[in-house]
């Protein structure tokens, strides 16, 4: 069953499911592009700094 679907009626559950469902997505992605931006800037950042 899909929102744009007339038959879809939002009660509580409905908002909390997606309420958390929504959060839950939302910090993965944020999580997610944190570390993609870090390895971006660290790639191209011309230190000398190795640890390897």
């Amino acid at each position: 069953m899909f929102p744009f679907s007339f038959e879809w009626v939002w009660n509580t559950s409905h908002l909390v499911f997606h309420g958390g469902l929504w959060f839950a997505l939302s910090i993965m992605g944020i999580g997610m592009t944190y570390c993609i931006v870090k390895a971006v800037r660290d790639t191209f950042r011309n230190e000398k700094d190795s640890h390897h």
